[in-house]
């Protein structure tokens, strides 16, 4: 079993390597597609221009069973508490490491192992976006109690998942009262008889450029282009976007779903398909059509998922309470971030101090 850090830079040209990464992500323990390489390589290239982040592989012979990127960091949100951390960005809604299915406590004891004896500075280490159900909390949970190490949940949120044995007319039916459901249908009714209305399922790469361009465009010309958060607001992001479209589309990971009215798009949906879960993961709508809430109409085709052979729940990245899913999908997801203290026994001690001071009694220990 070996532990190595490599410069994220040298992993795109390494084609034996990228051939192990791709292989991890069809058996991992948990499905994360914001560690797939197509998905992973794009976001580092624009957000870490200092090449801060290092992605840690763990390696049995010639298997690859774990893989992580990890950063330092000098500040801990607004304070000054060094600390190592698992690399996320803004458009990233899931950390959870790449773990060959059955490799988890081997994982997290080589990983451990590795914080302790390269601490650096850092005080702890800190895991975001985990899923607090998922097998791989399960195994650390089972890791830290054997080792006494401290640690603790220090943040716990919710978000909407749909997950369920009924069909999308079922589903929709428990989820919504029927006078809601009318709505809905004469929503639909009245934007067709206004025009031209098409629904489109794509699942390939055709037509794609022009597809996820649109999107840009559409995500742009509401409220969070007016906010500033828009994908297309900063050219990088909207290059990341286009390139992990691509990249998944390619890897045969994206769905595609969207309403065109009279040749021009108003509700649009992208999703990766990783058996056996799915990832909401963007989508956007004209809001001058508001009154007919085509985002809501290109939700219930989303539902379709519910009888996807290939796949068990669908993640809603999401985030908690929001407005509209929340309405739909009635089922929950759990994700934490986890802090756990590194090093030796001075220096755990010092993290179970701030350990306490965070988590407190309200979250407890891990």
């Amino acid at each position: 079993m070996s532990i190595r850090s490599r410069p994220w830079g040298e992993t795109a040209s390494d084609g034996r390597f990228l051939a192990m990464w791709r292989g991890l992500t069809e058996n991992a323990a948990e499905p994360n597609p914001f560690l797939e390489p197509w998905a992973l390589l794009p976001a580092l290239e624009s957000h870490d221009a200092a090449r801060r982040c290092d992605i840690l592989t763990i390696e049995s012979g010639d298997a690859l069973i774990g893989l992580i990127p990890v950063a330092r960091h000098g500040l801990y949100y607004r304070y000054p508490l060094p600390h190592l951390r698992n690399w996320m960005h803004g458009n990233a809604f899931l950390g959870t490491p790449l773990v060959a299915s059955g490799q988890e406590d081997a994982f997290w004891t080589a990983l451990l192992e590795w914080a302790d004896e390269r601490a650096g500075s850092a005080l702890f280490l800190h895991l975001s976006q985990l899923d607090e159900e998922g097998p791989l909390l399960a195994s650390l949970r089972g890791i830290l109690a054997d080792q006494t190490r401290p640690a603790a949940i220090v943040h716990r949120e919710e978000r909407a998942l749909l997950q369920s044995d009924l069909g999308p007319e079922a589903y929709l039916a428990a989820s919504m009262s029927g006078k809601k459901r009318k709505e809905l249908r004469r929503q639909h009714r009245r934007l067709a008889e206004e025009g031209q209305l098409e629904f489109r399922r794509e699942g390939d790469d055709t037509g794609l450029l022009a597809w996820t361009d649109a999107f840009l465009a559409l995500e742009k010309a509401g409220w969070k282009g007016e906010n500033g958060s828009a994908l297309a607001c900063d050219p990088a992001t909207a290059n990341m976007f286009r390139k992990t479209l691509g990249g998944a589309a390619s890897a045969g990971k994206l769905e595609r779903l969207s309403f065109w009215f009279d040749g021009k798009p108003i509700a649009m949906l992208a999703n990766f398909l990783t058996p056996p879960g799915a990832f909401s993961y963007k989508t956007a709508y004209d809001e001058s059509f508001a009154r007919f809430s085509p985002g809501v109409l290109l939700q219930l085709e989303n539902l379709a998922l519910l009888d996807h052979p290939q796949i068990d729940w669908c993640d809603s990245c999401a985030s908690q309470d929001h407005p509209m899913i929340d309405r739909i999908w009635r089922e929950k997801r759990t994700i934490v971030r986890v802090s756990i203290a590194i090093g030796g026994r001075a220096r755990q001690s010092i993290c179970r101090q701030i350990l306490r001071r965070e988590a407190g009694t309200e979250m407890g220990e891990l």
